[in-house]
């Protein structure tokens, strides 16, 4: 099962407060605005600022 279309809509990022997109493969999410993947893990997205992963622009 993957993570909710109605969770998708509510989530923001934990440190921006910015829009998040779902990534192509689905393993994440990510925030453009502060350039940080947050990981989907067994269909739970971790929205945790000290796990994201920096991903380039």
């Amino acid at each position: 099962m993957a993570v909710s279309k109605e969770l998708l809509e509510i989530l923001v990022c934990p440190k921006c407060k910015g829009p998040v997109e779902l990534t192509e493969a689905e393993d994440g999410l990510v925030c453009n605005a502060c350039a940080l993947k947050y990981e989907i893990r067994d269909d739970i997205p971790i929205m945790l600022i000290d796990e994201a992963i920096p991903v380039k622009k």
